[in-house]
Parts: structure tokens; C-alpha cells; sequence
């Protein structure tokens, strides 16, 4: 048995709502509590970071179990702990302490929880029921490569107040002279009273060279989220263009302290350019980019290989990869590392009768589905906006069908996302898609 020393895990009521759902959509990543540590991503530094390593149990009714357990050692109540579910491989019943946490049909897309309010001091189990997916029609024909079963799927904890997630982009200013890194901090107060932060950031461009840095205050009411907003100018970013194969980034170091202390580091890394798309085209510094695409390029299991790959497709001449559902986030690394665009896929998929428009006649057109929709669009959009590969993207990789379903998808996906286009070539004429691909 695991034993996870928790300094003040929030055992009780993190969330005083029993009903509300524990996943979480925002941006992977982890804190470190260490510079040097978060730099040169040393996990076994992390005080409250574990690897989830179950154990197979049993089987039931077809369901493949496995089980963790760990201890907790609680002293006080000042943090959250989040689990986060990688390379799975089917769909999953999460179970925390024999109490239901999830239901995750999609068997591909990685998945991040809230876990707090499911635990108790002492000893933990966490129970994975592997099962079919009660809508396989949503995926047909999408096959992942063999990953080891779980691999980097692991828990974390987090203060209660801390950074919940962020959006960053180094683009152009007005003046087409300068950059301008802007730099969202959402900052989550889950205690019930207000407290006050500070979150703080430096950036250093790719030759080293500490370009800016700044901290500032932020007091969030309880029970409560906030957003401190940093809009720096970085000079000579022009010197350090990326995208279609440049390859230059900036290292962004965010932390934040509270009475003078460091609480957590997360490091960052963004490329300098901006994406935009009018008139059926992408443009690239207001230049004209022609896209070369390569589809259904997904991540291997071997991460060399995998990057090996990327760099052949540039050579190719290939400057943008279209995957066939979410990859793992060290694809989209490697991506922005490779100066590789990528336009992201929700993993959807269901081709059989696609050309119907009767209401059930295609999942696309079954509004008992749009739940299920919208979780996989959603996973897909915010685990991977804030890369700087990302320039589009695409509700289906397959044809799919229309209707209903991939209606709103489309009119979620514009709401929260201003600046980069949504595809869908199974529109067939319709208003859900900003162009085809």
C-alpha cells in the first residue's frame, strides 16, 4: 500500500454539493514545488505528486478491475488532490472509497478529477471498472496504439487557493513592432472565506535572456474563481518568429506565493506568432500559410519515435498533423518543440448511417447524445488551446453525420474559443463549420 503524506488535504465538503461532477476541463498540468524541479520536470521531487500503479483485482460482469490504495495523513485542510486518467483504453467507472466519482465512455481522451470530497484520513482505495462503452457509436473505427496500460496517469495536490488554469499566447502587438504576451492567471479560492494571492511569472526568450517579469496581487472572494491578467510587451520578438518549422520558444515560469512564500511553480512554454483564418484561408504574421496536412497522425507509444515521425513529415513537406482524437500532452510538446502545426479532433467518429437527418438516425442527430458530445469536444478544446501547434479545431475526423448533436458542439466550441477556426466537413453546406478542410 501507497502512502501519500497530504499536509492539509480538504477531506470534507471541498465541494458542498454531492451532485456536482467531479471531472475537471482545463489545461494538463502539474505543480512543482521547486524552480529546478518544475525546469527539468523531476516528478519525485514533488512532495504531493503519486503515480497511479493499480493492481488488477478482478473481473465482474465482464469488467476488468483494478485498485490503489494509498494513505493520507491529514494535519490540516488546505488542499485539493486531483487524479488525472491516461491511456485507459476503454471506457471506466471511477470509484473513490466505494462511492461513484464518474462515468467516462470515451475510451481515448485523457480525463482530470477532483477527488478531495471522495476521501477520508487514513487509508484510500481507488477503483477503475473497466468496461465497454455504452455508446461505442460515437467512436467507430478510431484505434489507439498499445500504450502501457495507465501510463502517466497519476495523482496531485494543490493549496486550496491556486492556480486553477490559465491562457497564455505571444503574439504580435497593434504595431506589428513589438510582442505581447498575454497571460490569463484563473485563480480558484476554495476556502470559505476571501483570501488574497500573489501570482507572479518571468520569461526568458529562447537564447536565455530574462525578457520580463512581474507579481501582483490578487484577493478572491471564497467559494469563488478569479482571473489576474499580465499583457507585457517582450522586445526583439521578431528575431524569434515560430511555426511552419521555426521552432524558437519562450520558457514562462508562473508561480504564485502567499505571506512571502513560494506555494507552486508551473512552467510554460510558448512560441511567438499569431494564427488567423478569414476568407477560407490561414494566415501566419498577416502573411498567406498554405497548409499541408497529414491525416490521422496520432502519437506511438515510443515518444522517440513518435518525434522522429514529426521531424520526417517536415522533411516531407508536411507542416500540419490532423490526429484522429485528443493525443497525450507530450505530443502536442513535441509539436510545439518541432514547429509542427496541429488542427486538434474531439474523439467522434460514427460514419454508419451519416446521411440520415431523421432525429436518432445518426448520433450526430440524437439528442439523448449531446452530454456525451459535448464531454469530448470539451476535453478535447481545453486540454490542448493553450499550445502554440494548435491553429484549428475539428469536431469529427470521420464523416459523421449532422444534426442536433454537432450543432451545438460547433456553437460551444465559438463561444469560448475567439481567435481560432472550428471545422466540421460533415457541415455538408450547413452553418456548423467555418470552412472545410
Amino acid at each position: 500500500m501507497k502512502r501519500f503524506v497530504l499536509l492539509g488535504l480538504a477531506l470534507f465538503s471541498i465541494i458542498s454539493a454531492v451532485a456536482q461532477s467531479a471531472r475537471v476541463y482545463r489545461s494538463e498540468f502539474i505543480t512543482y514545488d521547486k524552480r529546478e524541479a518544475a525546469v527539468a520536470d523531476k516528478r519525485d521531487e514533488i512532495a504531493r505528486y503519486m503515480d497511479f500503479e493499480p493492481v488488477s483485482v478482478d473481473v465482474v460482469d465482464g469488467a476488468a478491475r483494478y485498485m490503489q490504495k494509498f494513505e493520507i495523513d491529514a494535519t490540516m485542510n488546505d488542499y485539493n488532490l486531483f487524479f488525472h486518467v491516461e491511456n485507459h483504453d476503454s471506457a471506466y467507472t471511477l470509484y473513490i472509497n466505494n462511492q461513484l466519482v464518474a462515468e467516462v465512455d470515451d475510451p481515448y481522451t485523457p480525463a482530470d478529477f477532483m477527488i478531495s470530497r471522495f476521501l477520508r484520513q487514513g487509508v484510500n482505495e481507488i477503483l477503475m471498472c473497466m468496461r465497454r462503452s455504452y455508446t461505442p457509436q460515437l467512436h467507430e473505427g478510431v484505434i489507439q496504439p498499445e500504450f502501457k496500460l495507465f501510463e502517466n496517469s497519476y495523482l496531485f495536490a494543490q493549496r486550496r487557493l491556486s492556480v486553477r488554469d490559465f491562457n497564455i499566447i505571444l503574439e504580435p502587438d497593434s504595431t506589428r513592432k513589438f510582442a505581447q504576451l498575454k497571460l490569463d492567471v484563473i485563480i480558484a479560492n476554495d476556502f470559505n472565506f476571501e483570501e488574497t494571492i500573489q501570482v507572479g511569472y518571468d520569461i526568458y526568450n529562447p537564447k536565455g535572456k530574462l525578457m520580463d517579469f512581474s507579481v501582483n496581487s490578487l484577493t478572491v472572494d471564497g467559494r469563488s474563481m478569479d482571473t489576474l491578467s499580465f499583457k507585457p510587451y517582450i522586445y526583439h520578438a521578431y528575431d524569434f518568429k515560430w511555426g511552419d518549422g521555426q521552432r524558437p520558444l519562450y520558457d514562462v515560469m508562473l508561480y504564485i506565493k502567499r505571506n512571502g512564500m513560494l506555494w507552486e511553480y508551473i512552467p510554460l512554454k510558448v512560441g511567438f506568432g499569431k494564427t488567423e483564418y478569414r476568407d477560407g484561408k490561414f494566415y501566419r504574421f498577416d502573411k498567406v500559410l498554405t497548409i499541408q496536412k497529414k491525416e490521422h497522425f496520432n502519437a506511438m507509444p515510443d515518444r522517440q519515435q513518435t518525434y522522429k515521425q514529426i521531424e520526417q513529415m517536415k522533411l516531407r513537406g508536411y507542416n500540419t498533423l490532423c490526429p484522429d482524437y485528443p493525443q497525450p500532452k507530450w505530443f502536442y510538446d513535441m509539436c510545439d518543440k518541432a514547429g509542427m502545426f496541429v488542427i486538434d479532433c474531439a474523439n467522434i467518429s460514427s460514419p454508419t448511417n451519416s446521411s440520415s437527418r431523421a432525429v436518432g438516425g445518426t448520433p450526430a442527430n440524437d439528442p439523448k447524445l449531446l452530454d456525451e458530445y459535448m464531454q469530448r469536444v470539451k476535453a478535447m478544446y481545453y486540454r490542448s488551446r493553450n499550445h502554440s501547434c494548435i491553429i484549428g479545431f475539428s469536431l469529427s475526423g470521420t464523416v459523421s453525420g449532422n444534426g442536433y448533436n454537432m450543432y451545438k458542439a460547433y456553437q460551444w466550441l465559438k463561444s469560448v474559443e475567439k481567435r481560432l477556426p472550428i471545422f466540421y466537413d460533415s457541415a455538408e453546406g450547413e452553418w456548423n463549420t467555418d470552412s472545410k478542410l
